[in-house]
């Protein structure tokens, strides 16, 4: 049987918290900025949890 493998994809996005929570980034961050707020983008900053239907999924990735 072979071992299972992390997704490196994945532990490139997501980051475990003490409690067991997924932290994952906000999308739209990355180009076309200038018709974004200034608000708008400083949130999009902050980290943001993994919705709980999708956490299974993303543990399985990232092992």
């Amino acid at each position: 049987m072979h071992t299972s493998k992390t997704h490196s994809g994945a532990k490139k996005r997501f980051k475990i918290t003490g409690s067991g929570k997924i932290l994952r980034s906000h999308a739209n961050k990355n180009h076309i900025l200038n018709k974004k707020s200034r608000k708008r983008k400083r949130n999009l900053r902050k980290r943001a949890l993994v919705d709980s239907s999708d956490m299974k999924r993303i543990t399985n990735l990232i092992g």
